[in-house]
């Protein structure tokens, strides 16, 4: 399975999963792109997986489903009537197949109630792949649209148990927003002031900061480490949700 990351709009990216002639698509923010990658590929689109129902990770569904009608659109059993063209419900625990992986499904609400995300386990010699929509970003993670912060810690904890190794394909090219921030609130992570001076010059360079690895996250992601001390001071308050919802409405208020 090849994963090719595409852009869309100003800052989403869409990816696409080739197993030969088929390819899968997720999270398509427009048809365009897509369909012009699997042009250049010689591909048909087989399958749609979106994480979520806002319009920039469905948009392109409809117009795929057009030239594709075959296609299976896989998304949340909890957005069941907010996904267009949803064929299939998906649950937390079930697990799906497609290029030769199997991929869990987790069920992440927070930034949307339906929220899920794919979780490619590792085969052979390659490292696990993380679909992770807006729960999840580099260096930061979505807004509390429909979720509570309890909720997403909840969520987060289930992808921060997953292998350090694991890729973190996340939707937005949100990474040196996210980190200036995180230097906020984490200033003496050494781990992170590097990663910030290294995502500055891969900015200044046009380069894509995803995917990312989620060993990285752990250590400079102010949104995975509610527990602790540095976060913990920032947020006055040590109990992981409170904490995790205080850095949250700080960084909204960013």
């Amino acid at each position: 399975m090849q994963i090719h990351r595409l852009n869309a709009w100003s800052d989403n990216y869409i990816f696409l999963l080739q197993d030969g002639p088929r390819a899968a698509v997720v999270d398509p923010t427009e048809a365009q792109p897509v369909l012009k990658k699997l042009e250049e590929l010689g591909a048909k689109l087989t399958v749609i997986f979106n994480t979520h129902h806002h319009g920039d990770h469905v948009g392109g569904n409809q117009q795929l489903l057009k030239i594709f009608p075959n296609a299976t659109v896989y998304a949340s059993e909890a957005d069941r009537d907010r996904i267009p063209g949803q064929k299939v419900f998906l649950n937390d625990g079930d697990v799906i197949l497609f290029g030769g992986r199997t991929a869990q499904i987790f069920f992440v609400p927070g930034h949307t109630r339906g929220h899920i995300a794919y979780y490619f386990a590792p085969i052979d010699q390659e490292p696990g792949e993380l679909f992770c929509g807006d729960t999840l970003f580099a260096g930061g993670c979505g807004r509390l649209f429909e979720g509570t912060p309890a909720q997403m810690v909840e969520s987060l904890s289930k992808l921060r148990q997953l292998p350090d190794n694991t890729r973190v394909w996340c939707a937005h090219e949100y990474t040196l927003n996210n980190l200036k921030f995180a230097v906020t609130v984490d200033g003496q992570n050494p781990e992170l002031q590097n990663r910030y001076q290294q995502v500055q010059l891969a900015r200044q360079r046009q380069q894509a900061t995803v995917p990312s690895l989620l060993g990285v996250e752990k250590k400079t992601n102010p949104f995975l480490r509610w527990d602790q001390p540095a976060l913990q001071s920032a947020a006055k308050m040590q109990e992981p949700a409170r904490v995790f919802g205080r850095i949250r409405g700080m960084k909204d208020m960013f």
